[in-house]
């Protein structure tokens, strides 16, 4: 008895054996051939290293011609061709050395575990400034977002123009795509770059290989943090009523009410006449009023005369004869009459002491 959990799943560290000429050795009965442009600006690089990509498709019996004249690459089958998909694989080879991929990257189509995925994301966004954002939202800072899909998924990522071209596992380019579109419809790469981290650590765990992981990964929840702006106008409904509107008088009506329907048409002139120079004589009134604004003189502040401030001040006179007095007794440059006594008497009882 087998177990049938086992025949599931893929066992570690298991290749698919490669295809051999014993595998087909008659080769194949038509000639295939696929054809690609490239832009101009690639043309001195596959000029360069043009020599390097016929040696690598001729080990699998695939000829390649560079034609710069049309600006294009070709490949076809030889009768030596026995691999069926190397066709194929040589097509991927030029699409993305077309599509800025560098040779020693592309080369690794030709094995039998790598493939690639070119993702057109140029008509997912209509608005080119938005489109110019989030696609520099997948590269990140100096391309550490990019960097961190790659370790992820394994694969090799190039971003170019409105393709993103990717190089690598099956399993890693089914979640690069993901990344890719779901950034294209803004929504940030550091959510899906978290879930597969999370997948990455319980991939090791070989208890958790049959059971769902939905526990484990996170739901981000989106927030509409815009409020809806609220119209400057708002248009209010008038109560119903099933009667409708009144009808609108017209022009005889007007003039049946007035009386002028009943004059003759020379009135009638002479009357619009008189409408009209009254309007004119008005407006002329109104003109000169406005030309004569400039020589009407401004309004004049009235002059507040102010106070003078009062100056006289009673004066002591008593009090000045006592400066006086004073200043008669101090003469200028000596000590006062007392104060040399006392200095003399200070200086005699010194004498005495000695």
């Amino acid at each position: 008895a087998v177990d049938e959990s086992e025949l599931l799943t893929v066992p570690d560290g298991w290749k698919e054996p490669a295809f051999t000429r014993e595998d087909n050795p008659r080769g194949l009965l038509e000639e295939s051939s696929f054809a690609t442009l490239f832009p101009k600006y690639r043309e001195a690089y596959l000029k360069e290293c043009w020599p390097l990509v016929q040696k690598a498709l001729s080990e699998h019996y695939v000829n390649a011609t560079l034609d710069l004249i049309e600006g294009s690459m070709t490949v076809t089958t030889t009768k030596k061709t026995f691999d069926p998909y190397a066709i194929i694989r040589a097509r991927d080879l030029i699409k993305l050395l077309a599509r800025s991929v560098p040779f020693e990257q592309a080369v690794r189509i030709l094995q039998d575990d790598v493939a690639c995925d070119i993702i057109k994301i140029g008509s997912l966004v209509r608005n080119r400034e938005s489109f110019i954002k989030r696609r520099g939202r997948l590269l990140g800072p100096k391309g550490s977002t990019l960097k961190a899909l790659e370790l992820l998924t394994n694969c090799y990522i190039m971003v170019q123009g409105n393709t993103v071209s990717a190089l690598g596992p099956f399993s890693g380019l089914k979640e690069v795509r993901k990344v890719v579109l779901d950034t294209m419809k803004n929504i940030h790469p550091i959510y899906n770059i978290k879930t597969l981290m999370i997948k990455r650590e319980l991939s090791k765990d070989p208890e958790l290989r049959s059971q769902s992981w939905e526990r484990f990964l996170p739901k981000f929840k989106r927030k509409n943090l815009k409020k809806r702006k609220e119209p400057k106008k708002k248009n209010t409904k008038k109560e119903y009523t099933p009667f409708p509107p009144p009808q609108p008088e017209s022009q005889i009506d007007k003039e049946l009410a007035s009386g002028e329907y009943f004059l003759k048409e020379s009135q009638k002139k002479r009357k619009r006449l008189e409408e009209i120079k009254a309007k004119q004589a008005e407006a002329v009134k109104k003109r000169q009023e406005e030309r004569n604004k400039a020589f009407i003189p401004p309004k004049e502040k009235p002059v507040v005369k102010a106070k003078k401030a009062s100056t006289e001040k009673k004066i002591d006179i008593e009090a000045i004869k006592e400066k006086v007095k004073n200043a008669k007794k101090k003469k200028l440059g000596a000590l006062p009459v007392e104060e040399v006594k006392l200095k003399m008497a200070a200086d005699e009882k010194k004498k005495k002491k000695k």
